[in-house]
C-alpha cells in the first residue's frame, strides 16, 4: 500500500514548506504493515529523522501510532496520510537514569566528604548523619545497579532537553538541598540536636524499616521486569508481592525509604524532599492505575494506585 506523509506545520510554516520541502511525499508498504516499518520508511526518506524522533498521527482524531502496532489497527491504509512531528533530538531512557541518579551520588560524597568546602568548619558528622549518607548512598547505587541490569524500558527515548528537567528534581532536591542541611553543623557530633537523634535503638528501628522497603522496591522491580520479554514493549497485569493492594507498590516502598530518613534525621529538607517527590509519585502512579485499567478489562477492582485502601 501506499501512505503519504505529511509534516505537521503551522500554517506560516506550511507556506514555505510548500515551496521547497520534501513534504509530502509517498512510501510504498506491505498490507500488514507495522508503525515500525513507517518510521523506518521515513528515515530511508529523511535520515535525520530516526524513528525515535517521530511522532505519526492519522484520521480525524489525530490518533498516536504507537510503536509495536500495526497499522490497520489505526485504520491507515492505502492511499491515506499520516501526518509527522519532529520530536527533536533524543537520549536514551537508560542513560537519562544513569544521570539522574549520578547526581545525587557525587552531590552526596562531596559534601559529606569535604565539608570544609561548604561550611565554616570541618564537620565531625555524629552517628545519625554517617547512617543518612549510607542508607542514600546505598539507595542512589542501588538505583544505578537496577538501571544497569533490572529495568526494561517501554520508551527507548525521551527529548534530550527533558534530561536537565528531570535531573533537576535529583540534583538539586535529593541532591544538593538535601545534602547541605544534612550534614551541616547543626546537627554535627556533639550537638544536643545529634545526641538526640542518634538513640541506639531507634537509628536501628529506622535501619530496618529502610531495609525492608529498599528490599521491597527491588523485588516489585524485578517483577515489573520480568513481565516484559527482552527486546518488546509487552504489558502486563503486574501480581505477587505489593502488587494485590496497589498498582504501583515500587513507588510506596520508595516513598517509605524517603520518611524513615526523614523521620530518622528530622531535617526540613528532607520534608521537602517526601513531600515533593511523594506528589509526583502519586500522580505517576494514578496515571499507571489509569491506564492498566483502561488496557485490562479484568485488572483488579480492589485495587488502589499507590495507597492501600486510600488512593
Amino acid at each position: 500500500m501506499r501512505v503519504t506523509v505529511e509534516k505537521r506545520s503551522s500554517a506560516a510554516a506550511g507556506a514555505s514548506q510548500k515551496r521547497g520541502s520534501k513534504y509530502p511525499f509517498t512510501v510504498e508498504l506491505p498490507d500488514s504493515a507495522t508503525v515500525d516499518d513507517l518510521k523506518n520508511a521515513i528515515y530511508k526518506q529523511v535520515k535525520s529523522l530516526h524513528p525515535d524522533r517521530q511522532r505519526l498521527t492519522a484520521g480525524e482524531k489525530k490518533s498516536v501510532l504507537e510503536t509495536g502496532e500495526t497499522l490497520a489497527k489505526f485504520d491507515v491504509s492505502d492511499g491515506d496520510t499520516v501526518y509527522l512531528k519532529d520530536l527533536g533530538p533524543q537520549i536514551g531512557w537508560q542513560t537519562v537514569f544513569y544521570i539522574e541518579y549520578a547526581g545525587p551520588i557525587i552531590i552526596h560524597y562531596l559534601i559529606y566528604n569535604f565539608s570544609g568546602l561548604f561550611y565554616s568548619q570541618v564537620v565531625e558528622h555524629s552517628e545519625v548523619q554517617r547512617r543518612a549518607y549510607f542508607m542514600i548512598m546505598a539507595h542512589f547505587i542501588k538505583r544505578e545497579l537496577e538501571t544497569a541490569f533490572v529495568h526494561r524500558f517501554s520508551h527507548g527515548t525521551m527529548p534530550l532537553l527533558n534530561v536537565f528537567k528531570n535531573s533537576g528534581h535529583y540534583h538539586l532536591l535529593s541532591g544538593l538541598n538535601l545534602a547541605y542541611w544534612l550534614y551541616s553543623p547543626a546537627s554535627a557530633q556533639g550537638t544536643l540536636l545529634a545526641a538526640k537523634l542518634s538513640d541506639p535503638f531507634m537509628l536501628a528501628v529506622f535501619t530496618g524499616i529502610y531495609l525492608f522497603a529498599e528490599f521491597s522496591n527491588l523485588s516489585t522491580h524485578i517483577t515489573l521486569r520480568n513481565l516484559r520479554p527482552p527486546g518488546t514493549r509487552v504489558r502486563r497485569i503486574p501480581r505477587g508481592y505489593g502488587f494485590d493492594m496497589v498498582s504501583c507498590p515500587n513507588y510506596l516502598f520508595e516513598i517509605i525509604v524517603w520518611v524513615v530518613i526523614m523521620a530518622m534525621t528530622r531535617n526540613l529538607s528532607a520534608v521537602l524532599f517526601v513531600v515533593v517527590s511523594s506528589v509526583q509519585m502519586y500522580f505517576w502512579a494514578l496515571k499507571k492505575h489509569k491506564q492498566y485499567r483502561r488496557e485490562f478489562p479484568d485488572y483488579p477492582k480492589s485495587r488502589r494506585a499507590i495507597f492501600p485502601f486510600i488512593a
